[in-house]
């Protein structure tokens, strides 16, 4: 059912028969927004217009939170949905949308779904950062690190990633932690309150801790 719903979502798209085969994204992302920004990854990839396209929802979503009009707009649900699609296609000339950009928003539009956009928007981002090779690592200390430790633990942390993967490191502070820390690399996740138990890690708590 999620299959034939996506490929729906393709053809909204793209009129093209190629469009009817999906491009699968490198990550999977569950949920209604996963779904549609699943749609466009496939849209957009079939296109060559990607990266063109995440600039598109970039901007869009910075002109949300910037535009309180803009946001109540979106959000409205007492304004009708043909209304919504009218003016968001207006809106996508006026500021010279992409296709596949202006086409979700229409979608979104039509479908009662625009209170999703900026989890869609979201959705997209996440696939385009592993589009790209892009892992995120978050890591939780007792205590703050300083620039030092960061620079040694992102250099240390980018042995366990494959060659053509870059990291997009995160801190926070957790003063609950006793000892070590706790890392999240793309959705595995590493205990390593306790050094001892994993001795790989031992290098990275001693000098990021």
């Amino acid at each position: 059912m999620a299959s034939q719903k996506l490929s729906v979502m393709v053809r909204s798209f793209s009129t093209s028969q190629i469009a009817q085969q999906m491009v699968k994204p490198p990550i999977q992302i569950f949920g209604i927004e996963g779904r549609y920004a699943t749609a466009l990854y496939s849209a957009a990839s079939k296109q060559k217009s990607l990266e063109a396209v995440e600039k598109d929802l970039i901007k869009f979503q910075a002109s949300m939170k910037s535009d309180p009009k803009l946001r109540e707009f979106i959000i409205n649900p007492v304004i009708k949905r043909s209304v919504k699609s009218d003016a968001l296609k207006a809106v996508a000339s006026k500021i010279s949308l992409k296709p596949e950009s202006a086409n979700l928003l229409q979608l979104l539009a039509e479908n009662g779904r625009l209170k999703k956009l900026d989890g869609v928007i979201n959705s997209f981002k996440i696939i385009m950062a592993a589009h790209r090779g892009e892992v995120t690592c978050e890591v939780t200390t007792a205590r703050e690190l300083d620039s030092d430790q960061k620079n040694k633990l992102q250099s240390t942390l980018k042995s366990f990633l494959k060659a053509n993967e870059s990291i997009n490191l995160t801190t926070k502070v957790d003063p609950a932690i006793i000892g070590g820390m706790i890392v999240s690399i793309g959705d595995r996740y590493v205990d390593m309150s306790v050094a001892s138990k994993i001795k790989k890690y031992t290098e990275i708590i001693s000098t990021a801790v």
